[in-house]
């Protein structure tokens, strides 16, 4: 942690401007291990991966290993079996790879380091021997431009079955960073290359300021004797013992916690009673046996217009431990049907008061939240509702749907956003395993919902979003005042605009136009 804060602080204290290239391997530095094997572990689940195939690649990567051949051995042999398949089909798999395996290996520290560099003003780039499909959307997720990589080669929309000398590896890494060095003007003497292999000694070598995360035993053997930085991550990778214990203690202390209050219930026959106490128990214990400290901004705000609608964002399971150690009494909450069909803690969340609903059903979902009304006006609960409606890979803002903000209109209560920063830190999307983390969380102050009316409800969920975009430094995204005016006086609102999509993303050799696909996507390629 100390070295992590070293780090930031060094970067922070540099100096500002694109002239400064900060470079960035792919596996092992912003993931954890290889997305070259999660591929592989995508296709071979899918059935993808023919008998030819499995045997070719196990021999392939068993003489790479015993260093019988080279990179670019290794990928003359992955890009034989990319031949016929469209490029098309291939970045739909990248993407979906990036959902189901990939997000959530990102390190954490990593991304603050990439942030830090990024609001220096400094020229971030991924400088990588795996293919642009591998690496694409993680770039877009963490916003970099620039990523240099190792290529297949393709005409007519199609992969021919070779590659692209050279190869993005050793010496190749060094040629195409210095290549982005003379387009955008970088002083390489002057810049940074963070990695975690001995194969990058060369681009090591070649910048100014070498940063070692997560080596391997020959690169940190290398870092010790030049006195190079060196950092590891334990924030990601493969859990230990202790990881999957403090998790099972913490999701089932749920029901310990439940269980504590029924002599509160039975007492004074009072089910509310019983659950404050219950839902306290529970945030505090499950948060300390995962080793989760919140530092909270704002913690007024969580008492200052009870009851009220608490929105925010959802990144993590972690959330639920969250809002329960902050809220801690007269809370309900709304769920996913999926939930209530989970034997015992499903009986016990629609017990405490979640109101579970279909997401596909959008009808059933309206109707469904209408006790939760009665809830606010009559008991006095305050609710808890996440309106992206699920969890985000990342820390990115996902869109926000209507529910959370129709309801407090019609209790006549405030809205509290209550923005989480990282609780993706502690258990990512697609993770079982929680880990210890320290989680930032801003609790704004209450958003009078009186003025609201129907008519003018776009303009007020693009509002409230935008109060989360800044409190978590992501760019705010202008609300449509005039549109909304319009459709509030009945008149008809100019036609909407189709939204530019923007792909950040190295240009790939030119090729001719794409013809109609010939197969379905499969995914072969090994990088790093």
């Amino acid at each position: 942690m100390a070295r992590h804060r070293n780090y930031l602080e060094e970067i922070n204290a540099s100096e500002s401007g694109p002239h400064i290239a900060a470079l960035f391997d792919f596996d092992g530095t912003i993931i954890a291990g290889y997305s070259a094997m999660a591929l592989l572990q995508e296709k071979f689940k899918r059935r993808e991966m023919g008998l030819e195939e499995i045997i070719e690649t196990a021999n392939v990567m068993s003489q790479y290993n015993m260093g019988s051949i080279g990179f670019s051995g290794l990928m003359t042999a992955a890009a034989k079996f990319m031949k016929g398949v469209t490029e098309e089909s291939f970045r739909e798999f990248g993407e979906e790879l990036y959902q189901k395996h990939i997000a959530k290996k990102v390190y954490p520290e990593s991304r603050e380091i990439i942030r830090a560099h990024q609001a220096k003003g400094h020229t971030v780039a991924i400088v990588s021997s795996a293919t642009i499909y591998q690496i694409e959307p993680t770039a877009r997720d963490l916003d970099i431009e620039h990523i240099l990589c190792s290529e297949y080669e393709i005409e007519n929309g199609e992969f021919t079955g070779e590659i692209i000398r050279p190869l993005c590896f050793g010496e190749g890494k060094v040629i195409s960073a210095e290549s982005l060095a003379e387009r955008f003007g970088c002083d390489l003497d002057n810049s940074y290359f963070y990695s975690d292999s001995s194969d990058d000694i060369e681009l090591l070598e070649r910048v100014g300021k070498p940063r070692v995360l997560n080596p391997n035993t020959k690169l940190r053997n290398i870092a010790r004797q030049r006195d190079w930085p060196v950092q590891e991550f334990g924030s990601r990778g493969t859990p230990s013992i202790l990881d999957y214990t403090r998790t099972i203690y913490a999701t089932s202390s749920l029901v310990g916690a439940f269980a504590a209050g029924l002599p509160i219930w039975a007492l004074t026959r009072s089910q509310r009673e019983a659950m404050n106490f219950s839902m306290g128990l529970f945030g505090d214990f499950a948060a300390a046996m995962v080793g989760m400290d919140l530092d909270v901004y704002g913690e007024r705000n969580l008492w200052a217009a009870r009851p009220c609608v608490f929105v925010f964002n959802h990144q993590s399971k972690a959330d639920v431990v969250i809002l329960a150690k902050l809220i801690r009494k007269d809370m309900g909450g709304v769920g996913k049907q999926e939930i209530k069909n989970i034997p015992i803690l499903g009986q016990i969340m629609e017990w405490a008061g979640t109101v579970f609903i279909d997401r596909k059903n959008s009808s059933d979902a309206i109707k469904a939240m209408e006790p939760l009304v009665d809830a606010i006006q009559k008991d006095g609960k305050s609710i808890c509702i996440a309106p992206e409606g699920t969890r985000t890979l990342s820390p990115k803002l996902g869109p926000f749907k209507k529910g959370a903000f129709h309801l407090a209109m019609q209790a006549g209560v405030p809205i509290v956003p209550i923005v989480i920063h990282n609780a993706g830190d502690v258990a990512p999307k697609n993770e079982f395993v929680m880990r210890p983390a320290t989680v930032r969380v801003d609790v704004l102050p209450p958003v009078d919902t009186s003025g609201w009316s129907a008519k003018t409800m776009n303009l007020h969920v693009a509002e409230g979003r935008n109060l989360f975009l800044k409190a978590l430094g992501q760019p705010e995204e202008a609300p449509e005042p005039a549109r909304e005016k319009a459709k509030a006086a009945k008149e008809t609102p100019a036609p909407k605009k189709a939204k530019a999509s923007v792909a950040k993303a190295k240009a790939q050799p030119k090729v001719k136009p794409k013809a109609p696909p010939k197969k379905p996507a499969t995914a072969k390629g090994k990088g790093r």
